[in-house]
């Protein structure tokens, strides 16, 4: 698998960049706000999603780690294929996507060419119940089965920041500011929509 391309740009096309790597180019799919950027012969890395089918290899290209496995997640959404992720991580920074999905805000989604109400509604659906998830498992991992607390607590906070695409060391320090934030509710979704908003602010 291809985790990433970094050479010199060979050629930019509406919806892809041409990547010249010891004498090969790879052609990577990515969102517009990279390919404007693209300039033949400068260097360029991106990391890469490597799309394998019976019928199809495809590369899919993005600034960063999060941005990657943010992509990656959204795969795992009912009726998202990698054109509609591409779409949707490529239409604004990502904690500001991850953000309106914990707040269930529906319309950030609508607003991205190709998301239907239905589609967006199942997006903020699965997501939340995914990153909710991996809180839980962290907490009960972390108890050994003993109830819950209401309040979140770091090792939540940092599992649901990690299911939604975050690097450990980024998921530890935006946990640490959403603990030390006393004005916010104590739940696991306050938590972390104040990580997500500490980590939109950076």
């Amino acid at each position: 698998m291809i985790a990433s391309v970094e050479g010199k740009v060979g050629a930019v096309t509406p919806d892809s960049v041409v990547i010249e790597v010891g004498g090969i180019g790879y052609r990577v799919f990515a969102a517009p706000a990279i390919l404007v950027t693209a300039h033949p012969n400068a260097v360029i890395k991106l990391f890469t999603h490597h799309l394998v089918r019976e019928d199809q290899q495809a590369l899919y290209g993005f600034r960063t780690p999060e941005d990657l496995g943010f992509f990656n997640l959204l795969l795992t959404v009912t009726g998202v294929g990698p054109k509609v992720a591409l779409a949707i991580v490529g239409s604004r920074p990502t904690p500001d996507l991850q953000l309106a999905i914990m707040q269930q805000d529906q319309a950030v989604l609508v607003s991205i060419p190709g998301i239907g109400k239905k589609l967006a509604d199942r997006i903020i659906f699965e997501l939340k119940e995914k990153v909710s998830a991996a809180g839980t498992a962290a907490a009960a991992a972390l108890d050994g089965g003993t109830p819950r607390s209401a309040t979140a607590t770091e090792t939540e906070v940092i599992a649901a920041l990690q299911a939604l695409g975050y690097s450990l060391s980024e998921a530890r320090e935006a946990s640490r500011i959403a603990l030390a934030d006393q004005t916010i509710g104590g739940t696991l979704e306050d938590r972390v929509k104040a990580a997500l908003r500490s980590l939109l602010r950076d």
